[in-house]
This record gives structure tokens, C-alpha cells and sequence, in this order.
């Protein structure tokens, strides 16, 4: 069994971890936290940096996907299944893409690029509903986090049904 590119592992599990922080963590506490505390401010600079930072490695991730070889695609039995599988993983792509585009569309029609990296010192807010990027950002965010769930699942389907020791191909060692 052939393995991926060694930068495309370590890129799957950091933007995979990184998305899972931002989602999980990030994203609920921000909304807790009422716009006008001061905390809020500090928790959304770390919030879009790290988006942004998610946005490079996906664009590096993209890129060394087309142009490193890649094991032969994986057979789950059912022709349905392997198109679903495919057409998970693009999605992936499109909708981790898609979120770190609508969290820039939050950060310019919010202004919080000035508020947050040059201290403009104007108030976040008082609703960031009311831009429809936000909006979008919250609906791409529950569609990621479905698509994430399948993924799992197609992974668990492989390891413990199937017992193919998929994983391995997205994990580091001798490519060959």
C-alpha cells in the first residue's frame, strides 16, 4: 500500500486539528461572549488569524496534492460508496475554503481587520448577524461539520469493518 506525501500527512492532521479548535472551540466562544467585552477582541484577532493560517496550509495542502503522487484511490466495495468517498474529500476542500472565504467577507464588511491587527479602536459590532457572510460562515461551518463526522465514519467503515489499515496511507513511513 502506497502512503501520501509526507507534507501532505502532516498537513492533513494539522489542518485537521486546527479546523476541529476553530470549530469546536473557537467559533461557540466567540458567540458566548457579548460584543461589547473587551475579551471579545482578543478571541476574534485568534479566531481569523487563525483561519487565515488554516486558508495557506489548505492552498499548500491543494497545491502539493497536485503535484505529488498519490496511492491508487481506496475501494470500499460499493461503487456508491466510492464516488460518496470522493466526493467528500473535494468537499472538504471546497467547504474549508468556502469558510475561510466567508470569514474574510466577516472581517471586511466588520471592519475587523482594522479593529483587530491595526488597533483602529473602533467597537466590534453590535450584531455580526447582520452581515450575510456571517451568516454564511455559520452555514458552512454545520455543513463542514457534518462532512468531518462522514469522513470519520468512512475511516471507521475502513478500519474496522472492512480492516484495509486504510489509515495508513495517511500516515508517515516508507512511501513505497
Amino acid at each position: 500500500m502506497q502512503r501520501y506525501h509526507p507534507v501532505l500527512v502532516a498537513l492533513h492532521w494539522l489542518i485537521a486539528l486546527m479546523i476541529l479548535v476553530a470549530l469546536l472551540i473557537g467559533g461557540p466562544s466567540l458567540t458566548a461572549m457579548a460584543n461589547d467585552d473587551p475579551d471579545k477582541l482578543f478571541g476574534i484577532t485568534g479566531h481569523m488569524t487563525f483561519g487565515l493560517v488554516i486558508g495557506v496550509l489548505m492552498l499548500l495542502r491543494l497545491v502539493t496534492r497536485f503535484r505529488a503522487k498519490s496511492p491508487p484511490e481506496a475501494d470500499a466495495g460499493h461503487t456508491v460508496l466510492n464516488l460518496g468517498a470522493k466526493a467528500a474529500h473535494w468537499g472538504l476542500y471546497v467547504l474549508v475554503l468556502a469558510m475561510v472565504g466567508s470569514g474574510i467577507g466577516i472581517a471586511v464588511s466588520a471592519g475587523l481587520f482594522d479593529i483587530a491587527y491595526f488597533g483602529s479602536g473602533a467597537p466590534l459590532p453590535a450584531d455580526f448577524t447582520v452581515f450575510s457572510a456571517r451568516v454564511a460562515h455559520g452555514i458552512i461551518g454545520t455543513l463542514l461539520l457534518i462532512l468531518i463526522a462522514a469522513h470519520v465514519a468512512g475511516w471507521a467503515y475502513h478500519q474496522f469493518v472492512l480492516r484495509d489499515g486504510l489509515i495508513k496511507r495517511m500516515w508517515f513511513g516508507k512511501r513505497g
